[in-house]
């Protein structure tokens, strides 16, 4: 589906393509020297890239999140419902136990963010956000040779996915819940996974499990 990608798709644990976002993890890396502070890699399935068929597509990690962690959506209210929703519907096997190491495996399915990188209060700005998806979002799509399905989570995630695939974004609108033809790729918009998101009843558990509904649902067609 995907040529091969020719450009590596994870960035060096120092990379200085963006100035505020390398010098902010800098900062963490004297203030917490124990932990991960560098771009958080996509997170695979035991069996490698070939298995994936879905992307979960984040913004950025997680200051005490993925940033401390070094695994997207891990260490934070976000992960918690996410990891149960992919256990729940056969994306992941195993407990979540908030640690990279807790032995959870993905199932058919890849993690990554849109930004690599922690930027501060998780609001990256948008040269930053098109660098790393012209450096490393796009050829991480292109790892992936059998992917069908994409979840985006938050706006902002899902237009730098759409335009990653080369799409317009008016032709392709964040709307939750929607699914969307990408040619190749059919995108699943959903409201972030926030603690925000779903203490303020944007997004309900039952919202977010209706999305890998119908993925799932998408999948066994």
């Amino acid at each position: 589906m995907h040529a091969p990608a020719l450009r590596p798709a994870e960035p060096p644990r120092d990379c200085p393509l963006c100035p505020r976002l390398h010098n902010f993890i800098a900062e963490w890396r004297a203030r917490e020297p124990g932990w991960y502070n560098a771009p958080v890699p996509t997170f695979l399935p035991p069996e490698g890239e070939e298995a994936v068929e879905l992307l979960i597509v984040g913004l950025a990690p997680g200051l005490r999140g993925a940033n401390r962690t070094g695994r997207p959506f891990t260490g934070d209210y976000a992960g918690n419902l996410l990891y149960d929703t992919l256990v729940r519907f056969g994306f992941a096997r195993g407990d979540y136990e908030a640690l990279p190491d807790d032995g959870l495996e993905l199932i058919g399915t890849a993690i990554t963010n849109a930004v690599r990188c922690v930027p501060p209060e998780n609001k990256p700005v948008g040269a930053e956000i098109a660098t790393c998806r012209q450096h490393f979002f796009v050829p991480t799509i292109e790892r992936f040779p059998n992917l069908k399905a994409i979840v985006t989570l938050g706006m902002i995630a899902h237009q730098s996915t759409v335009r990653a695939l080369r799409m317009r974004v008016a032709a392709l609108p964040f709307i939750h819940g929607a699914r969307l033809e990408a040619e190749a790729v059919t995108l699943f918009p959903s409201y972030h996974c926030s603690r925000y998101n779903t203490n303020t009843g944007k997004l309900t558990e039952e919202m977010f499990r209706q999305v890998f509904r119908g993925v799932k649902e998408f999948l066994s067609e």
